[in-house]
């Protein structure tokens, strides 16, 4: 999807409404680079890490997402991944070039979360960017 076609408006709206579930502490858009474009912390929400810390985090996150579509004709797309430390949940939804990046509180049923994100998200998640 071409970036002039990309409403990146519409993503920020869809990352506020994923903030007011109250376990979710960042919700945003990133691109390929893992640049935030919409979204970002919830508000009042401490982080618990740097910034430069979690553009880090943000950067590798990306970068798996890319890597991980030279399957994609194999094993059909990521609907998804998610990863459980001890004091966060990182998820990642990929959409078209860019990914959709949730860190939540470490209890959440992972699964359960992932299909409310889905149904907020739409289809994208599923289309092909080529």
């Amino acid at each position: 999807m071409s970036e002039s076609k990309f409403d990146h408006t519409e993503y920020n709206e869809k990352c506020k409404k994923i903030l007011e579930d109250p376990e979710i502490l960042f919700a945003g858009l990133l691109d390929s680079s893992g640049t935030l474009l919409a979204g970002g912390f919830k508000e009042g929400t401490c982080s618990r890490l740097s910034e430069e810390q979690h553009n880090s985090i943000s950067t590798e996150l990306a970068s798996r997402v890319t890597k991980r579509k030279k399957f994609n004709s194999e094993l059909g797309h990521v609907k998804y991944s998610a990863s459980r430390r001890e004091r966060v949940v990182i998820m990642s939804f990929p959409i078209y070039d860019r990914v959709v990046m949730i860190l939540a509180e470490p209890h959440i049923n992972i699964d359960r979360f992932a299909f409310r994100i889905l149904s907020n998200l739409g289809r994208q998640w599923g289309e092909n960017e080529e």
